[in-house]
């Protein structure tokens, strides 16, 4: 092509000798000049529209037919190759349409085509730079295309009988083909420009034009490079200790130290700190927008662990024993929104708020270490400086250190807050999804209960006055409830006396003998640990007061001694116990004998005749036998110790008799206490 381009002009060069070779008189040199220079300029112009419409054809072949003879490739491989050609085949039609229509009018044609350049300066920095950023990829693509002999050939053939031009260079000549071509409009422009009178009119405009081009492909290389780093640093890696430990060596400790010494000079004050009023700002939105996409992804995931337990609960499968009536229409409804609307409202809030809000999450770690790596560059780069305003030059390395961190940050500056919006518009997204899935169900749920609500009692009554009638109700029960407590407690036990756990009357002697009976204290209800220092113990039981405040003075945490663990226990969870005298000194068969104390409280019961007044091991909570060597317990029903520990001596288990039947049970649901403690009462009639 560019053959066909040149001999016309080597033509036009001979043709315009010729009458300066007839003509000597200086006006005549200066017409032929002109001339030439003209000519010049035409071809130049007619190789930029000639060039552009192959270029064109090339991409349109490349995007459109190659690419459907290429979908044995995964189309993640497809979009790589291809990125946005297709956006670029878009401008560059409407780019040589423009071009073409400026022929129209041949006295202001090379105007006009600076004008068109200017005009599309934006749209080719924005599709080109896209494509330019992803190439290196698509390269790293085709190389590992031709370690597969078979599939090299397959995509050869296919390249040879589309382009035959592009020979052995393959798909590697057609990727490169755009950035050649954007490259290549700063020198076609310059070219025109050569061959234009510095008085033509169109002189400046071409200037432009021909510096815009220049500064495309600038920015263009610039914002590859970000690129680069941004890849380079927003790769999360999993590294075990030794992965990282075998990192280490001497020019990453040499840095790392280099780095601490800035941060720590910064902090002294001994250094001034590079403010960026800016990127703070940002940092900060970007900073609230994670907080609150985390807490939006604790939330809902609290929800699915809701549902599921909620789901786990299926009443209809309970048979009530009542075939008829409301209580089965309630079943039945139950069943069917179980089985199908609670079902399918699970499935889609995992698949269109559960699953986008973690790939949301997910696409937060790459600009959290991007930000964590420009603080670290950051330090570099004032290091850098601070060696510049003093020595006057760096070297290599701490050249690129300031050019790393300088495109760190230009990047953060101008995607942040792209990246800020674009998180809030899917947050929302998200937001007002979930919203409307929580009324979809509403109307399901509503629309499946139309039905049975009909037959249901007072289905009549307007919702105020079911409102009310509930209200009645529910009060009514309340009061029904308040005042059985209320007799319920008159007979009860005082709730400050707990029966003592199996086995730990030894435990309890010692505890008296070390701190007398002032400091023990029984635990009313189980307590669970959370702290270092914290204690877990089961409710019942004893423990000695040490101190009755922590060490920052909260007297809301005591610390008590178990007879074996010291550590702090909630107060309130705490009530002295009461020792009281053995049986034989309330019968006064014995006199008072130092030392020799019954560790249980023993409350005043109504005592039922059927049950012998002695001291009992009775069940506390209920108990499920899970094998042939478990018992199944029930709460209060009285069993017979046989041995207070397993066969390996664990006292965590004991073996029992329970109704003549025999087997293992945990320790710590049996309380051993006076045989009225737990069932030794009545109700007034």
């Amino acid at each position: 092509m560019f053959l066909t381009v040149l001999e016309p002009a080597d033509m036009a060069d001979r043709v315009a000798d010729e009458p300066s070779s007839r003509t000597g008189s200086p006006d005549g040199e200066g017409r032929v000049s002109e001339d030439r220079l003209l000519l010049h300029q035409r071809l130049a112009i007619q190789e930029l529209v000639d060039t552009e419409v192959s270029y064109l054809h090339m991409l349109q072949l490349y995007a459109y037919d190659i690419r459907n003879r290429l979908q044995q490739l995964p189309q993640g491989d497809l979009d790589v190759l291809f990125s946005n050609i297709d956006d670029i085949i878009q401008v560059n039609s409407r780019f040589l349409h423009d071009l073409q229509e400026t022929a129209s009018t041949e006295e202001e044609q090379v105007r006009l085509i600076g004008n068109v350049f200017l005009e599309f300066q934006e749209e080719l920095e924005r599709v080109y730079k896209v494509y330019c950023a992803s190439c290196d990829q698509a390269l790293l693509l085709v190389e590992t295309y031709r370690k597969d002999p078979e599939l090299q050939r397959e995509i050869q053939g296919i390249i040879e009988a589309v382009v035959p031009q592009a020979r052995a260079s393959g798909l590697g000549f057609l990727l490169v083909t755009p950035l050649q071509r954007i490259t290549k409009y700063p020198l076609l422009l310059q070219k025109i420009l050569e061959n234009t009178a510095p008085d033509a009119s169109a002189y400046p405009v071409l200037q432009r034009a021909t510096s815009a081009l220049q500064d495309v492909n600038a920015n263009i290389n610039e914002y590859k490079m970000r690129k680069e780093v941004a890849s380079k640093y927003t790769r999360v890696e999993q590294l075990t200790l030794r992965e990282r430990l075998a990192r280490i060596n001497t020019h990453s400790f040499s840095k790392k130290t280099t780095r601490l010494s800035q941060l720590l000079k910064q902090e002294a004050g001994l250094v001034p700190r590079t403010e960026d009023k800016e990127f703070d700002d940002l940092e900060e939105r970007f900073h609230w927008v994670s907080l609150c996409v985390t807490e939006l992804k604790n939330n809902v995931a609290a929800y699915l662990d809701n549902l599921e337990a909620f789901l786990r609960f299926k009443p209809h499968e309970y048979n009530p024993d009542i075939p008829e009536g409301p209580v089965a229409q309630y079943c039945h409804l139950a069943k069917e929104l179980q089985l199908t609307a609670f079902l399918e409202f699970k499935q889609r809030l995992e698949g269109l708020v559960w699953r986008p809000l973690c790939s949301l999450a997910k696409a937060l770690a790459g600009p959290q270490n991007l930000i964590k790596k420009r603080l670290d560059k950051l330090l570099d780069f004032e290091r850098v400086e601070e060696k510049l305003l003093e020595v006057g030059s760096v070297t290599y390395e701490e050249e690129a250190a300031r050019h790393t961190y300088q495109a760190l940050n230009s990047l953060l500056v101008a995607e942040l807050p792209q990246f800020n919006q674009l998180t809030m518009q899917w947050l929302g997204q998200i937001l007002r999804t979930f919203v409307a899935l929580q009324q979809d169900l509403a109307k399901q749920v509503l629309q499946k209960a139309e039905g049975t609500l009909a037959q249901l009692p007072h289905h009549h009554v307007s919702e105020p006055d079911f409102r009310k009638l509930m209200e009645d109700m529910l009060g009514q029960t309340s009061n029904q409830l308040h005042s059985f407590r209320k007799s319920f407690e008159k007979v009860l036990p005082p709730p400050t006396i707990q029966p003592l756990l199996p086995g730990a009357e030894h435990q309890v002697q010692a505890l008296l003998s070390k701190y007398g009976p002032g400091k023990l204290f029984q635990v009313t209800s189980s307590i669970s640990g959370t702290g270092t220092l914290d204690l877990t113990l089961p409710r019942g039981q004893i423990v000695a007061l040490l101190q009755n405040k922590d060490t920052k003075g909260n007297s809301g945490r005591w610390l008590v001694d178990t007879g074996g663990h010291r550590g702090y226990v909630p107060a309130g969870k705490l009530e002295l116990y009461h020792v009281a005298p053995s049986e034989e000194e309330l019968k006064g068969q014995a006199g008072p004998q130092e030392g020799s104390r019954h560790l249980t409280p023993e409350p005043t019961l109504v005592p039922v005749a059927s049950v012998p007044s002695m001291t009992q091991v009775v069940a506390v909570y209920p108990f499920v036998a899970r094998s042939s060597h478990e018992v199944s317990l029930l709460p209060g029903q009285p069993v017979t110790v046989l041995e207070a520990q397993d066969k390996k001596g664990n006292p965590e288990w004991s073996l029992v008799d329970v109704n003549g039947q025999r087997g293992y049970v945990p320790s710590s649901f049996l309380a051993r206490a006076p045989s009225p403690a737990l069932w030794g009462w009545r109700l007034p009639s």
